[in-house]
This record gives C-alpha cells, sequence and structure tokens, in this order.
C-alpha cells in the first residue's frame, strides 16, 4: 500500500467511528478523503464567520474543539451557544442554503480539520444517500440510529417484526368480510363460524362502512334478547365504526381501542372500507396488552383494582420502551391510561357523592398531564371548572366539590401520583372555580401580572379537559385565546422567565453538571422547548396544549422552516426519550425516580444527540429573546 493510500484507508477508519461516516458506503467515503484537505487553526483563530461571504468549507473535526459564537448570545452571557467535538461536522445549514455562516467559529484549543469544498460537498450528496439524509435531517437521523442501538440492547430478534409505528394498511391480514345491513343475522352468524372471524361489518352499495357486529356482542344483543335470528343485521350492529385512514399508525389504532374499549377499528379510505384491524392484530406487534389494561380500568370496582393497575400502566411502559416504541407514542399512551385511570376513579366516587352529581363540572388536566407529555415520574397538576347554575353561588357549588376532589387527589396519590407540594390541586379552593373565577384569576395574572403569577401560567395554561362538561373548558381555552396576545408586556415578562432557564452545554466541557455531576433533563432540556413554544402559541392565540403541536402550529405564523420545526420537535422528543429510559433504568434497579442523569454515562451517540438537542433548545431561545427583546 502506497503512502497516500495508506493515509486514506487510516482516515477511512477514523471517521467511521462517527455519524453520518459510519453508515457511508466506503467508495464514498474514500472519495470524499481523497479531495478534502488537512487544516490546521490555532487556540482562539477565526475557522469561519459571516463576514467571510458565502460559506465554500465543508469542516470535520478531525482533533480539538470549535467554538460557535453569535453576537447576541454572547451579548446575553458570557458563553458560546455551540461546541463542536471530533468527528462533528460544520457548517450544514450555509451549505445547503448557499449563504453566509450565522455564527463566529473560532478554535477552542488548537484544532485539526479535515476541509472539503463546497462544490465536492454537493457532489458528496448527490452520490451518497446516507450523507445527504444526514445533512437535510440532522437530529432525525440520529434519533433513528440511537433509536437501533436502544432496540440491539433490548430486543435480540425485532428485525423481522412489525412495529407500532407501522401504517395500518400493513397490518391488515385479510380482505374484510362484509355483509348488506338488511342481511338476516342467522345468515351473518354462519358466516363468522364459517370462515372462523370475530367480525362482519355492514356495507352500503358503495363499500362505505355502515356499522360492526363482533362475537363478543353476540351474548347481550343476541342470546340473552332472545333475539329472532331472522331480524336483520341493521338492528344488531353498531352503527357509525370509527375508522382510520390506511396511512394511520399502529399505536393511533391502540390508542382508539384504549379510549373506547373496542376490539376493532375500521380501515377506510376515500369513503370505502379498506380492511379492519383488531386487537389481536395490534397486539401481535409488542406482545403488550393496552387494550385489556384500558378494559380492566373502565371496569374496576374499588380502588384496590385501580392501584393494581397504575402497576400495570407503568410495567406496560416499561415493556413498550424496550420494544422501541418512540417518546411521542410513550407519552401519549402513558398519558392516555392515566386519564383512564382518573376517569375511573371520579366514576366511583360520583357514584358515592349525590351531592357531585348535581354539579356541572370539568376536571382539568395541568401541567405535563395537560400536554400529553407525562414520563413514568409525575406528581398530581390538576383543577375543577364548573358552572353555577341559577339561585346559587360559587361559594355554595365549591363546598360541595371540594371534599369530592379531595378523595380523587388522595385516591391518585395511592395509585402512585403523589400529592402536589405546591398544593395545584382540585381540593385546593384556589384551584376549585367557576368558569367567571377561572376568567378572572387569568385576567388577572395576564393584566397584572407578578412572579407567583408567571410560574401558575406555566402550570394553569396548560390545561386540557379530562372529564365531565368539556364545553366548559373550551370556553375557557377560547377566552384565554383571545385575551392572552392583548397584552404584550405579559409576553415580555414570561418571555424573561423562561430565558432564565438555559440550556446546560459549556464553554470549555460539553455540559455544564449541578448537584452530584448531573444534568436535570426535565428543568434544563425539556421545560426550554415547553415554555417558548407556549409563549409563542399565547401570542399568536392558538389553542393546542401538547408542545410537539404547538411547534408545528407555530411554524406558519413564525415562518418557521420545515427543518428547524423539525429539528425543534426531534430534539424535544430526544429529551424525553433519555427521560423514559432513565425511569426505566431507575425502576429496574429499584432507585428513586428522578430526572437527573450523569452525563459521562451516556454512550458516545446519546451523549452527541443531547448536545445538539440543547443546542437547537437555545436556537430557539435565541429566537425567543430576539423577537421580545430580552
Amino acid at each position: 500500500m502506497t503512502a497516500p493510500q495508506a493515509l486514506v484507508a487510516a482516515t477511512l477508519d477514523h471517521l467511521t467511528r462517527f455519524s453520518p461516516f459510519d453508515q457511508m458506503e466506503r467508495a464514498h467515503l474514500a472519495w470524499m478523503i481523497e479531495r478534502s484537505k488537512l487544516g490546521y487553526y490555532a487556540r482562539g483563530e477565526v475557522v469561519a464567520s459571516p463576514d467571510a461571504g458565502e460559506a465554500r468549507t465543508f469542516f470535520i473535526i478531525k482533533q480539538g474543539v470549535i467554538h460557535g459564537e453569535q453576537d447576541v448570545v454572547r451579548a446575553q452571557e458570557d458563553a458560546t451557544w455551540l461546541e463542536l467535538h471530533e468527528g462533528e461536522c460544520f457548517p450544514l445549514g450555509a451549505l445547503l442554503s448557499r449563504r453566509n455562516v450565522n455564527s463566529t467559529y473560532k478554535a477552542g484549543e488548537d484544532t485539526f480539520c479535515y476541509e472539503l469544498a463546497a462544490d465536492d460537498f454537493r457532489e458528496l450528496l448527490r452520490m451518497s444517500p446516507a450523507f445527504h439524509d444526514f445533512c437535510t435531517r440532522r437530529i432525525a437521523n440520529l434519533l433513528e440510529q440511537s433509536k437501533q442501538v436502544i432496540q440491539a440492547q433490548y430486543v435480540k430478534s425485532t428485525s423481522e417484526q412489525q412495529s407500532m409505528t407501522s401504517p395500518l394498511s400493513a397490518v391488515i391480514r385479510r380482505e374484510p368480510v362484509t355483509c348488506a345491513p338488511d342481511a338476516p343475522m342467522r345468515q351473518v352468524l354462519e358466516t363468522m363460524n364459517e370462515l372462523g372471524i370475530g367480525s362482519m361489518v355492514a356495507v352500503d352499495a358503495d363499500k362505505r362502512p355502515l356499522g360492526i357486529f363482533t362475537l363478543h356482542d353476540v351474548l347481550k344483543r343476541v342470546t340473552l334478547p332472545g333475539l329472532d335470528l331472522a331480524t336483520p343485521f341493521s338492528a344488531v350492529m353498531s352503527p357509525e365504526p370509527v375508522t382510520l385512514p390506511p396511512h394511520a399508525l399502529a399505536y393511533e389504532a391502540a390508542l382508539v381501542m384504549a379510549r373506547h374499549g373496542f376490539r376493532h377499528v375500521l380501515v377506510e379510505e376515500t369513503g370505502r372500507l379498506k380492511g379492519l384491524v383488531s386487537e389481536k392484530d395490534l397486539f401481535s406487534l409488542q406482545r403488550v396488552g393496552l387494550r385489556q389494561l384500558s378494559g380492566m380500568i373502565r371496569k374496576a370496582e374499588n380502588l384496590d383494582s385501580l392501584i393494581h393497575a397504575a402497576a400495570d400502566i407503568r410495567q406496560l411502559a416499561h415493556n413498550m420502551l424496550a420494544q422501541g416504541v418512540t417518546a411521542e407514542q410513550l407519552t401519549q399512551i402513558i398519558s392516555t391510561l392515566n386519564d383512564l385511570l382518573t376517569q375511573r376513579i371520579i366514576e366511583l366516587e360520583l357514584e358515592a357523592d349525590p351531592a357531585a352529581r348535581e354539579v356541572e363540572f370539568c376536571w382539568l388536566a395541568l401541567g405535563s398531564e395537560g400536554r400529553l407529555e407525562q414520563t413514568l415520574n409525575t406528581d398530581q397538576d390538576n383543577g375543577i371548572l364548573f358552572a353555577v347554575p341559577d339561585g346559587r353561588d360559587a361559594a355554595a357549588v365549591r363546598e360541595v366539590m371540594l371534599p369530592f376532589a379531595k378523595r380523587i387527589n388522595l385516591a391518585l396519590a395511592e395509585c402512585g401520583f403523589p400529592l402536589c407540594n405546591g398544593e395545584v390541586m382540585a381540593s385546593n379552593p384556589k384551584w376549585c372555580l367557576s368558569l367567571a373565577e377561572w376568567k378572572d384569576t387569568f385576567d388577572k395574572w395576564i393584566f397584572h401580572g407578578d412572579p407567583m403569577a408567571l410560574l401558575y401560567s406555566t402550570i394553569f395554561f396548560d390545561f386540557r379537559p379530562l372529564f365531565g362538561a368539556e364545553h366548559l373548558a373550551e370556553e375557557l381555552r377560547d377566552w384565554l385565546a383571545a385575551e392572552s396576545p392583548k397584552n404584550t408586556r405579559f409576553l415580555h415578562q414570561m418571555a424573561v422567565n423562561a430565558l432564565r432557564n438555559r440550556p446546560p452545554l459549556g464553554i470549555v466541557r460539553d455540559f455544564v453538571t449541578g448537584d452530584g455531576h448531573t444534568i436535570d433533563l426535565k428543568l434544563n432540556g425539556i421545560t426550554p422547548f415547553v415554555d417558548a413554544t407556549r409563549i409563542y402559541c399565547l401570542a399568536y392565540g392558538l389553542k393546542a396544549t401538547n408542545t410537539l403541536q404547538r411547534i408545528r402550529e407555530m411554524a406558519g405564523p413564525l415562518n418557521l422552516s420545515e427543518q428547524d420545526a423539525e429539528a425543534y420537535g426531534d430534539a424535544f422528543l430526544f429529551i424525553q426519550l433519555l427521560r423514559l429510559r432513565l425511569h426505566h433504568e431507575q425502576c429496574q434497579l429499584g432507585q428513586p425516580l428522578t430526572n437527573k442523569v450523569d452525563p459521562d454515562h451516556l454512550n458516545a451517540l446519546d451523549s452527541r444527540i443531547l448536545r445538539e438537542a440543547f443546542r437547537q433548545a437555545r436556537k430557539l431561545q435565541t429566537k425567543l429573546g430576539l423577537d421580545y427583546q430580552v
């Protein structure tokens, strides 16, 4: 092997330790190396800056550290907003957009970089799909690699299994068996028996689904009533069946089954029946019993049964995490099951409290539960919104509801949801209010805000109706969406408050750690995204409470690029995934659940993605600071 060939081989071996080079074909990687040169930069030397014109070079760090600085950030705090290490590359956005870089890149110590000319960079994009995917979907690409590592750790033989992210079109096992709505029940039952199927769907002449009948319905709808088998199918079927499109994912069907207690979901495209998916089809994918668990919660007759169900929710979450269910899906599943648990507790308490049954009220989920972002480590944040009937006042209604709420809060505590230390609970008279009182409270926070009002706003403005008179919560949401944009001073105060909490990126090391050399993934990782998106949605009168949905809804009004919006969402999801994994590991070891992780315990890939996720949080905060002149 000649000296140049040996150098290329050595460089190739070095780069394949890092993403995306470990995903690229060796021929493409060798092509890149042959066209690259090695540059040296002394500590403090500028490598690239906005003043240098359109970006002309693609840099890969061979050895050393590169700091990215922006004037606006440097004016806010004495810190770099970007720190890049061995194997990382820059400036992707500038090269892809054919523009100047936004940051000044300086060597943080003596640094060597592989340098590739912009024209060769663009040719490599064309040649290598793996390289193109990384450059255009940076965080998403890294997340997919991390997910592969996780699944390799937990699951030994998943390559041939479908997953909860499969589209329903891939889950459908057979053509749906159908009948006319006027078909006699004897014929329907004979067909189901002959084909060994558990359901029948009635369709019209255009194959539009009209109703469904399952074996589960036979006992209560046919046998016990002594139904004449000449009765037409339409008299027995469940009309207006729930349908999903073929591109909907398996986990969405699982959520529908869990929420409504169904065993089947129809797949419909442009009004025509395309197939039917059963719980057996879905849970053969992941070997979990989401619908069975939701059914057990619905049928629970006492608190002991619900305490067992709460433990099963945590175990199910562990299983699904190990099987590769994504953070977005898993937090929604956890929140949905916790909703069902709370709803059943409320139902049981209502059965024993005739006075409370007379009140028109809505139980509100607040905080992470209001955002459908619960993990395994969560306390209670809830409230009650009630209507005041004619002839009564709010104080009298509250007197009825407070003991009722107290019993619910205590029952939830027994199910593993600790009482809120700040007493943000429905049993607190401050948070058991009429619609007019809630509006008055929110109005005071918005137009006469103090530090405590700002804190409460971060909890209560994420409210979501969980049980009861949802129209009351919808009216309150409409009112808040109309009023919150009117006071820019309040939004500015919220932005100032939000920007006090910075992602823990360091100047001389990867992360700034706190007690016990740890990072708080909730406070310093999740909260910057939650706070910023809440402010923007309040500013534009948007009604979403879920952080990912907020990112999607605010992208238009803020003129965010599709890439930026996706990057914010992917960064948020990765930190959520780390939290879920951390809680899973803590449960396995019998440790108390916390959100604090030692970054030295992360593998190299997760450490790199976490740095990138924090950079995206810093980038979103920088935009927030500019928009509100903080």
